[in-house]
């Protein structure tokens, strides 16, 4: 594997610049569309800082309200690649194959998925993220366990993937860096949800990783981080078109993220059902979309009829698990943390549970401490929310529906406040839906 740094297209000659900021801002403002050239000088000059955030944000704004045309997105995405490095795996003998999620309450699907697919003898490069607000972080989850370490250098990267097949680590900074400058910006200007840059945000980061194919996980619903299905929709054919573009093969699986994903939410509790999923067990839903998942990322690696639930039933997926984890410095027999405190809410009748919203059940795990408001923030690993029934479950009076885990017992006040009010219990048992929704190629 090589990392190799990428020229920008367009580069200003000493002392003047091709292009004016405000110019480029107008064009957007006016719902029209910039060159090639124009982009590649925008992204290269805020890189390098001479266009200021303040400018780069009303540039956002006008892509939030006026959109872009397929053709400025891809030259974005390939913009923001060459503002950095390049990973190239082709030397490893195997073919690779990643996935990335959109993020929602409960996901901790990379977990059991990256070494079940990597029993296959395909390498799964899986360079992951933290988690900011009530969206999890893989790395979060995985520091759970006793001795584990996120940051490991290319070499060591590669010998794992050449041994193992399996590494979930850290992204270094060099990869498309406009991009970690842009998104920072998007999160305190409202920018956020704007398709054409969460497509190539998402994007730049996973072409310039090296991988051969990729499969993205869409979320909708109350804990997405888009709610819009038509939106989502959207969004994941983007991706899937710019993907191609880059010569990635990528396809997209469109699910659903109106009710916690699983059983629990938070670091070390999600680490725990995750590996129930791979004994094996585990709750349905993760199960359901594991399986999805890991399908289609062999299919995209060219073994289409690969015995999925015969690797998680016979102990193949584990077993690769155990040595992801103590090439990374973990100990996978180590006992997880637990916390110090836990409050019970129990059902105040008798009934099925026919509604549990996602989102409030995220922010609260968070307010627990499994989460960060900043990136510099601590999160707890001991900290969040363990479901003991979901939709379609019949209960009873008095039955325990979930329990708080926190190390300290005065952050059960607020996480109760967001919970409040997320589920109903009925009298007839609610129709449940599939995780997974759609495909999309």
């Amino acid at each position: 594997m090589s990392t190799a740094p990428v020229a920008p297209s367009a580069t200003a000659t000493p002392g003047v610049e091709p292009f004016d900021t405000v110019d480029l801002i107008r064009v957007k403002r006016s719902s029209g569309a910039l060159s090639t050239e124009q982009i590649d000088w925008l992204i290269d000059a805020y890189t390098r800082g001479y266009v200021e955030d303040a400018q780069m944000a009303a540039f956002a704004m006008a892509v939030f309200l006026n959109g872009m045309e397929r053709r400025e997105i891809r030259d974005m995405t390939l913009a923001m690649i060459a503002s950095g490095s390049t990973m190239d795996f082709s030397a490893l003998p195997k073919a690779t194959v990643d996935k990335h999620s959109t993020g929602g309450v409960g996901d901790k699907i990379t977990l059991p998925l990256a070494p079940l697919v990597a029993s296959f003898g395909v390498a799964v490069p899986q360079l992951s993220g933290r988690g900011l607000g009530h969206t999890g972080g893989t790395l979060d989850k995985l520091e759970s366990i006793p001795g584990w370490q996120a940051s490991i250098s290319n070499e060591r990267m590669f010998e794992i993937l050449a041994d193992v097949g399996a590494v979930i680590c850290a992204a270094g900074s060099g990869l498309a860096p406009a991009d970690g400058k842009l998104y920072a910006l998007r999160d305190i200007t409202g920018t956020v949800e704007a398709i054409p840059l969460i497509a190539s945000s998402i994007m730049s980061k996973k072409i310039a990783e090296g991988t051969s194919a990729l499969v993205l996980d869409v979320k909708f619903g109350s804990g997405a981080f888009i709610q819009d299905i038509a939106q989502s929709r959207l969004l994941a054919q983007t991706m899937v078109d710019l993907g191609k573009d880059a010569g990635v093969t990528t396809s997209a699986l469109l699910t659903d993220m109106n009710t916690p994903l699983g059983l629990t939410i938070g670091n070390a509790l999600e680490v725990r059902e995750s590996l129930e999923t791979l004994a094996g067990g585990g709750p349905a839903d993760i199960r359901e979309l594991t399986v999805a998942l890991a399908r289609e990322m062999l299919t995209l690696a060219g073994l289409p009829d690969a015995d999925v639930e015969g690797a998680l039933d016979g102990g193949a997926a584990m077993d690769t698990w155990r040595r992801m984890i103590e090439a990374q410095g973990g100990d996978p027999a180590a006992p997880l943390p637990v916390a110090r405190e836990t409050h019970v809410v129990t059902a105040s009748s008798t009934g099925f549970v026919t509604r549990q919203e996602a989102l409030p059940f995220g922010i609260g795990a968070w307010r627990l401490g499994a989460g960060r408001a900043r990136k510099q923030d601590p999160v707890v690993a001991t900290a969040g929310i363990e479901l003991h029934a979901k939709p379609g479950d019949r209960v009873v009076e008095g039955q325990p529906l979930f329990t708080l885990h926190a190390d300290d017992a005065s952050r059960f006040a607020r996480a109760l406040e967001a919970v409040e009010g997320a589920w109903t219990i009925g009298s007839e048992a609610p129709a449940v839906s599939p995780r997974v929704v759609e495909r999309i190629s």
